[in-house]
């Protein structure tokens, strides 16, 4: 197939969360027939609910800094699909993207021929198969890897890495995960194996106690951030700086905006000190991360900042930031969502935070109607927009003072990047 009839097939297979089939067996299935590619792969495996995308965004870019080359694989994509598989800091091309489909798509079908497996991989499961399968053939010589759903059956849970990180665990897809904050961890823990060294970010008590457990279970070596320090902490509204201390000092410029980007970037450095990358290349590779569509500043004037906060933990992250920099600023946001998040709790975090609230829908089957989020909020000015075009043409000539935040869903984010990012 070419690119477009390869990207119109893995829409076919479904929302990727909603359709999701938890278990390893089609996906080990596949990777089996296609010589098993993740076995010639260094992994380092990254789980967690928010800020585990940042986290690896940084520890790509170190190891990059370092002259290593690399695999990264993340998701969702903002625009296009191709995003989620990059190879030494750039996308994989059409052409590549449709050539591993093919491969693998191919591979699927024989094995359903044959009664191997019982349904078609799902949009993640051939995903993931594919970004291994290029990423050996490009014989790269690191891999990050970003978990999708979880951890314990997610399908990137077919590796053995070198390292395993778990970022900071909250609430999100309880209804795959559980409804507890253990029950989560416990889920996120699957990534751990014995022999494989583990970083852990700061955790609720609830979520540490559970990985402390499995690591104990497992004997394996644990480096976690709350053993370090952060001194010297400076902070603005485009980024971070401090001095982190533990082991060794490391001085670091995150680039990436929010105090939750304090910890990411602290627990990348303390992963990447386990991979043997020095001081330098640490520093020098997490002040060069990029990270699109989280607090990313898309317009100056006026200033319009999209932000993919899509569950709760990422909404009062969103909400600090907005204390922080923007106390004595009118605020206006533009608010869509998804029907599968908490969409009371979200709304209750941001709305409050906003001088006037535009709730809109991002153009997905499963966007919320404007109407029924308006319904969860008794904000005084709050207004529709049957679509994003609509919402922004709504607050043209509000005071170029004012801030603008796009946010709720990354769908919504990759509109407004569409529409506004030159």
């Amino acid at each position: 197939m070419n690119y477009p009839d390869s990207v119109q097939f893995l829409y076919a297979l479904g929302n990727e969360v909603k359709t999701a089939k938890l278990g390893l067996e089609r996906i080990t299935a596949v990777l089996e027939a296609l010589g098993r590619p993740q076995d010639r792969l260094r992994i380092v495996h990254v789980a967690g609910t928010n800020g585990k995308g940042s986290t690896c965004a940084m520890i790509e870019a170190a190891l990059r800094t370092a002259e290593h080359s690399t695999g990264l694989f993340t998701s969702p994509h903002l625009a296009e699909p191709t995003e989620r598989i990059a190879i030494d800091g750039a996308p994989v091309s059409a052409e590549r993207f449709a050539a591993a489909f093919d491969r693998v798509h191919g591979v699927v079908e024989e094995l359903l021929a044959a009664g191997r497996i019982d349904l078609h991989t799902t949009y993640f499961e051939t995903v993931t198969a594919m970004a291994l399968l290029l990423f050996a053939e490009a014989e790269v010589e690191w891999t990050v890897l970003e978990v999708g759903l979880g951890g314990r059956l997610d399908a990137t849970n077919v590796v053995t890495p070198e390292l395993c990180v778990i970022t900071a665990i909250d609430f999100d897809h309880e209804a795959f995960l559980g409804r507890s904050l253990e029950a989560i961890a416990g889920e996120k823990a699957g990534i751990l194996k014995a022999g494989v060294a583990a970083v852990f970010s700061r955790q609720r008590a609830e979520a540490a106690a559970v990985l402390e457990v499995r690591a104990a279970q497992l004997s394996i070596a644990v480096a976690r951030t709350e053993a370090w320090s952060i001194d010297e902490l400076e902070m603005d509204a485009r980024g971070s700086r401090f001095l982190l201390v533990g082991e060794r000092e490391l001085r670091i410029a995150c680039p990436l905006a929010g105090e939750h980007q304090v910890e990411n970037a602290a627990t990348a450095a303390v992963a990447l000190t386990r991979l043997g990358i020095s001081d330098s290349e640490i520093e020098a590779g997490i002040a060069a991360a990029r990270w699109p569509g989280r607090l990313e500043r898309v317009s100056e004037k006026p200033e319009i900042i999209v932000d993919g906060a899509h569950n709760p933990a990422g909404a009062r992250a969103l909400a600090a930031y907005i204390e922080r920099f923007y106390t004595g600023r009118r605020v206006r946001l533009i608010f869509g969502a998804m029907r599968d998040k908490a969409l009371d709790e979200m709304s209750g975090i941001l709305f409050p935070l906003a001088e006037e609230v535009i709730v809109t829908a991002p153009r997905q089957a499963r966007a919320t109607a404007p109407a029924a989020i308006c319904g969860l909020s008794d904000h005084p000015r709050l207004r529709t927009a049957a679509h994003l075009e609509e919402a922004l043409e709504m607050l043209r000539g509000c005071p170029p003072e004012d801030a603008i935040f796009i946010t709720g869903s990354l769908f919504l984010v990759a509109e407004a990047r569409r529409l506004l990012v030159k």
